[in-house]
C-alpha cells in the first residue's frame, strides 16, 4: 500500500494528472491520510508568475485614447459629431491579462463588432416601440442602412405602432345598435323591413334599452322628476327610473291595443278613462310593481317595444292610417309611433340626467319628423286654447282650405326647417305671403318646449312681428306636453 508520501506525490489522478492509478499493489484508500502542514516542510518556494510582456499595439492605442481625452477636456472636439466616450483609465482593464494568460481582443478606444443579423432583427419590434437602449438603437439604425429587408420590416412595424390607440371607455355608445342595424340593412335589406315611419320609435327604444342594460337596482330607484306644462304653468311629479319605464309602457299600451296586442296593464286598466294616458300611468303606479322589483320593469317594456315593431313590419302599408285613441283626440298610427318615439327620447333624457349619464339627440331625419308632427298639431292646439279662453280670438273667420294669417316657424339645427302655421283656423292654409310673425328656435329647444321642459318665455331665440301671435304659438307648443 502506498504511504502518505506517495499520495502527496502523485495525487488522486496519478502522476502528473495522467489519470493512471497510483503505483502499488493495494487499492487506493477512499480517504487520504492527513497532509502535513506546509510549515513543517520549510519555507515556501518563491514561485513567480511571469508578467506578460508589453503589447506595443495596445500601448499605442492607450496613448491615443489618453490624448483624445485631453483634447475633449480642452473643448477642441466640439462640432465633430457624437463621439464614443473615452474610458476612464480602463485601458489597463481592457488589456489586462485573462485567466488563461491572454489579453482582451478589443482594447479601449476600438469599436465593438456589430451584433449578428438575427439579433438585430429580433430587436426591430422593441426599436419600433422606442424600447431599446441607446446602444441597441444605434446598432439597429446602423444596420437598417445596410439591410433592405430589415428596413422594410422596420417601416411596417412603425406603421403598426401608429395604429395603436389608448384604451377607450368600456361604456357602450347608446347609438351603437342603431348604427349596426343601419349598416346591416344598407348592405342587405331585411326581408320584412321596418316601415320608415316606425324607424324613429325603433331607434329611440334601442337607445334607451342600451342605457338601461347595465343599471343596478340602486340606479333603478334613482329619483326622477317628470315635467310638463298645464294651464299655462309648469307642472311636475316625482317618480323613479322604474316609474318612468312603467309610464312609457302604459302609454305604449294604447298602440298595442290598436294593433290587437295584449294590454300591459291587464286588469288594472282604468274603467272610466281606458284611453287617457295620464289615467293609465297613475293606474300602473298604484300597482307598486315598479317599487317592489324595479329591475323586472325593463323586460316587459322591452318585449312590448319589440312586439310593436314586429307587428307593424308584418302588417303591411294599410296599418299606417289605423287610429290610435289618446283620450279626447286620435292620431293615425304613423303619427302615433312618431309621438311615442318623441316621448321615449324626452324621458330617456330625464333618466340620463338622474343617473348622470350623457344622452344624444335623435338622428337628423328622425328629429325633423318630430318637429314636423308638433308643427302640424299647433293649429288644433291653438283652437283648443281659444275655446278655453287662454289665447286671443281670431281676427276674422277663414274658410277651410283658404289662406289666412300665418306665423313663420323657423327651426334651426339638426332636423330643422321652415313651417307656416295657420293662426285663424285649423282648416286654413298657412302661406308665406300672409306671414304676420316670425319665430326662430333651435330644433332641440323647440322639442324641449313641446315637452314642457322649457318655459315659453325663455324658449324663443328670435321673434319678429305681432306679439300676440308669437305668444299664442309659443304657449300652444308648450301645451302639447302632458304627463
Amino acid at each position: 500500500m502506498n504511504g502518505p508520501e506517495d499520495w502527496d506525490r502523485f495525487g488522486p489522478q496519478g502522476p502528473e494528472g495522467t489519470g493512471r492509478p497510483c503505483p502499488g499493489n493495494g487499492e487506493r484508500p477512499r480517504i487520504p491520510a492527513p497532509r502535513r502542514p506546509a510549515e513543517d516542510e520549510g519555507p515556501l518556494p518563491d514561485i513567480r508568475v511571469p508578467a506578460p510582456g508589453p503589447d506595443p499595439q495596445a500601448e499605442q492605442e492607450r496613448k491615443q485614447a489618453r490624448e483624445q481625452e485631453r483634447k475633449q477636456e480642452r473643448g477642441q472636439e466640439q462640432g465633430q459629431g457624437q463621439q464614443r466616450d473615452a474610458p476612464e483609465d480602463s485601458g489597463a482593464e481592457h488589456a489586462a491579462t485573462q485567466k488563461d494568460g491572454t489579453t482582451d481582443q478589443h482594447p479601449a478606444g476600438t469599436d465593438r463588432p456589430e451584433p449578428p443579423h438575427a439579433v438585430l432583427k429580433s430587436l426591430l419590434g422593441a426599436w419600433a416601440l422606442a424600447a431599446c437602449s441607446a446602444e441597441e438603437t444605434a446598432a439597429v439604425e446602423a444596420h437598417l442602412t445596410d439591410c433592405a429587408t430589415c428596413a422594410d420590416e422596420a417601416l411596417r412595424l412603425r406603421d403598426a405602432v401608429g395604429l395603436l390607440h389608448p384604451a377607450d371607455s368600456l361604456d357602450l355608445d347608446p347609438l351603437l345598435r342603431s348604427r349596426v342595424l343601419e349598416g346591416c340593412l344598407g348592405r342587405r335589406p331585411a326581408r320584412i323591413p321596418v316601415p320608415e315611419w316606425a324607424g324613429p320609435y325603433d331607434a329611440e327604444t334601442a337607445k334607451l334599452d342600451a342605457l338601461l342594460r347595465d343599471m343596478g337596482e340602486a340606479e333603478w330607484r334613482a329619483p326622477v322628476r317628470l315635467r310638463w306644462f298645464e294651464n299655462d304653468r309648469a307642472a311636475g311629479r316625482a317618480t323613479t327610473v322604474a316609474g318612468v319605464i312603467g309610464h312609457l309602457m302604459s302609454v305604449d299600451g294604447l298602440v298595442a291595443n290598436a294593433l290587437g296586442l295584449t294590454d300591459p296593464l291587464g286588469a288594472e286598466v282604468p274603467e272610466d278613462a281606458p284611453t287617457d294616458p295620464t289615467e293609465r300611468t297613475l293606474a300602473y303606479w298604484r300597482t307598486s310593481v315598479h317599487e317592489e322589483s324595479p329591475l323586472a320593469t325593463r323586460e316587459p317594456w322591452r318585449e312590448q317595444t319589440h312586439s310593436l315593431i314586429r307587428t307593424v313590419a308584418f302588417a303591411g302599408r294599410g296599418v299606417a292610417e289605423l287610429a290610435v285613441p289618446y283620450g279626447d283626440f286620435r292620431l293615425p298610427l304613423r303619427d302615433s309611433m312618431l309621438e311615442r318615439a318623441f316621448e321615449c327620447w324626452v324621458h330617456a333624457g330625464d333618466i340620463a340626467d338622474a343617473v348622470d349619464y350623457p344622452y344624444e339627440a335623435p338622428a337628423a331625419d328622425h328629429m325633423h319628423g318630430m318637429v314636423d308632427l308638433a308643427a302640424r298639431l299647433l293649429p288644433s292646439a291653438l283652437a283648443v286654447r281659444r275655446r278655453s279662453g287662454l289665447a286671443t280670438p281670431p281676427r276674422r273667420l277663414v274658410e277651410a282650405g283658404t289662406p289666412g294669417r300665418t306665423l313663420h316657424l323657423e327651426v334651426e339645427g339638426s332636423g330643422g326647417g321652415h313651417w307656416y302655421i295657420s293662426l285663424d283656423s285649423p282648416g286654413a292654409l298657412g302661406t308665406p305671403d300672409r306671414t304676420v310673425a316670425h319665430i326662430a328656435l333651435d330644433s332641440v329647444e323647440f322639442c324641449q318646449l313641446a315637452a314642457g321642459h322649457v318655459s315659453p318665455e325663455d324658449a324663443a331665440a328670435g321673434q319678429h312681428g305681432e306679439r300676440d301671435a308669437i305668444r299664442d304659438v309659443l304657449f300652444a307648443t308648450a301645451s302639447l306636453s302632458r304627463l
